[in-house]
């Protein structure tokens, strides 16, 4: 046996005495509101720190526990141990967060999972509303009426369906649509190289757009810096999670979290608007100073430079919506300055302030688009003032204009990608369509010349084939496809109902004895119904 062999059964041994002594812990990374700033939920985290071979990671953990069925018990632990922090934290005073608890597609397919899940919260008096069930996205190529069934309990007891690591493999909108998801996560290897990488943004773009095209809200996963955490916010997206907000915190750590109500910059918001940021350029500290106390009363994110070159250092390193100038100031003039202004941050809108009245030079910076006002000084208090809520008025719109022409240059970029993977979609699926309708034709000529009586019934139990020996000990009169089993062979019919699968039951077939069975179809592939097996009785022995 190798070395991964003997190491995989040695931490599932340690795991179940682990599990039994309860030396797991949960870690909750908090998710923020893009909208609001505020925390929007927390995601748990399983931790095991082995004696020997140190912190074992999720990737390794949860395959050993999925590969031994340990992933049973340990969900189990996990939902009870979220279940008393949760019970902790409100215990404190405080407000608990929505946890989101990751969900195994094992857990998915037992059957007793939705019950024990609910009974598990009763105990612990927590609602479902407290709990969000992350899901990998693997589920969505296995749907079945089971876990349809499964989903749908889900939501009428309240929880909140979140679809984990989106993108990485299986996710596509002809199955995402099928499935009452609440939430997508945009994986983090989409995140991390935002917004520089054109083929990331390209992505998270039209994920963004595709889930709200649904109904959907997106949760983007690893967002590290203000940058991508900006980005996300201008693309409409919901949350985010990663270190940019907070690290995974301990649930104490998360006590202190929830009691400091951390909350993001305001100029990170989706909806909200940024600080209107102005930028005051002039040799003479008399002058800044005179118009910072005017101004200040405006509200403005104000900031000064003496000069042209630092007011450009100062542009580099900050989001700057109006420009106000003077003009003679040395080494560089203020339509000097702000023609480079123009040339690297176009979208902001510059003023030139001056005494002196060089008509002709600041005319042709006006005309080129270099400045946007000419004010001069002295100036009238209210006038300057006006000017200047005129000037963000129309920076704003501006604003808007550009968010407008991007979005719709988006949408019509993503309609034209959607339309051409509904075009895929559609010819492979009239693809497997073909090879299924072979595969059937193929089938039906095999069960033909099998020596013993077979019919096949549909869920309903009516008859959609039978097969060359069936006919033979069926009168031709009775021979007819689409009519019910009970109608063929009577005992047939009451089988099905009251025998178990796989288990003989006798029949009566116009005079003669034969003993039957029947098995559900629809386990390896998508076909469903029952397949009826009958063999006389006399060749049974």
């Amino acid at each position: 046996m190798n070395t991964v062999a003997l190491d995989r059964i040695d931490i599932e041994t340690e795991l179940q005495a682990a599990i039994d002594a309860n030396e797991l812990h949960l870690h909750y990374q908090p998710k923020a509101d893009l909208q609001t700033g505020q925390l929007a939920g927390v995601e748990a985290l399983l931790r095991w720190s082995h004696p020997t071979h140190g912190l074992i990671p999720p990737s390794v953990l949860i395959p050993v526990a999925e590969n031994s069925e340990l992933i049973v018990r340990l969900g189990d632990w996990v939902i009870k141990q979220v279940c008393k922090d949760i019970v902790d934290w409100d215990m404190a005073g405080l407000i608990p967060p929505c946890v989101a608890i990751n969900i195994s597609p094992i857990q998915l397919q037992d059957r007793g999972f939705v019950n024990r899940l609910s009974e598990l919260l009763a105990t612990a008096c927590v609602n479902a509303e407290k709990i969000s069930l992350e899901i990998t996205e693997s589920v969505l190529m296995y749907r079945s009426e089971s876990i349809d069934q499964t989903f749908s309990d889900f939501k009428k007891q309240g929880y909140v369906l979140a679809l984990d690591d989106f993108g990485t493999g299986y996710s596509a909108l002809s199955y995402l649509k099928h499935f009452p998801f609440d939430y997508v996560k945009v994986d983090r290897s989409f995140v991390q190289e935002l917004p520089h990488n054109p083929d990331d943004v390209s992505i998270t773009r039209a994920v963004i757009s595709m889930a709200h095209s649904l109904g959907i809200k997106v949760i983007a996963e690893g967002v590290e810096t203000e940058a991508q955490c900006k980005f996300l916010s201008e693309n409409m997206c919901d949350q985010v999670q990663g270190h940019f907000y907070s690290k995974p915190l301990s649930s104490e750590q998360l006590k202190q979290f929830l009691k400091d109500s951390q909350i993001l910059d305001k100029h990170l918001l989706r909806m909200g608007k940024p600080d209107r940021s102005l930028l005051l350029v002039d040799d003479e500290p008399n002058i800044l100073n005179a118009l910072k106390r005017l101004l200040r009363r405006d509200e403005y994110r104000i900031l000064t430079a003496s000069g042209g070159h630092e007011g450009l250092e100062i542009l580099e390193k900050n989001r700057v919506d109006v420009i106000i100038s003077d003009q003679r100031m040395p080494l560089m003039t203020g339509v000097e300055f702000l023609r480079n202004a123009k040339k690297l941050y176009p979208e902001t809108v510059r003023i030139i302030l001056s005494g002196y009245t060089e008509l002709q030079y600041i005319t042709d910076a006006i005309n080129e688009g270099a400045i946007y006002k000419f004010l001069t000084k002295p100036w009238d208090d209210e006038l300057i003032r006006a000017n200047i809520r005129e000037a963000f008025h129309y920076k704003e719109m501006e604003d808007e204009n550009r968010r407008l022409t991007l979005q719709v240059q988006t949408t019509n970029q993503e309609l034209i990608s959607a339309n051409k993977q509904l075009a895929d979609m559609l010819e492979q699926k009239q693809k497997q369509i073909s090879r299924d309708e072979l595969s059937l034709s193929i089938v039906r000529e095999v069960l033909q010349y099998v020596p013993l009586p077979i019919i096949a019934v549909d869920d309903e139990d009516m008859v959609v084939f039978i097969n060359n020996s069936a006919e033979k000990i069926i009168p031709t009169s009775k021979l007819e496809l689409g009519c019910q089993i009970e109608y063929l062979i009577p005992d047939a019919g009451l089988g099905i109902r009251t025998v178990s699968e796989g288990l003989w039951f006798p029949v009566q077939v116009y005079g003669q004895l034969f003993n039957a069975q029947w098995k559900n179809l629809g386990e390896k592939h998508k076909s469903t119904g029952k397949i009826v097996m009958l063999i006389d009785d006399r060749n049974r022995h």
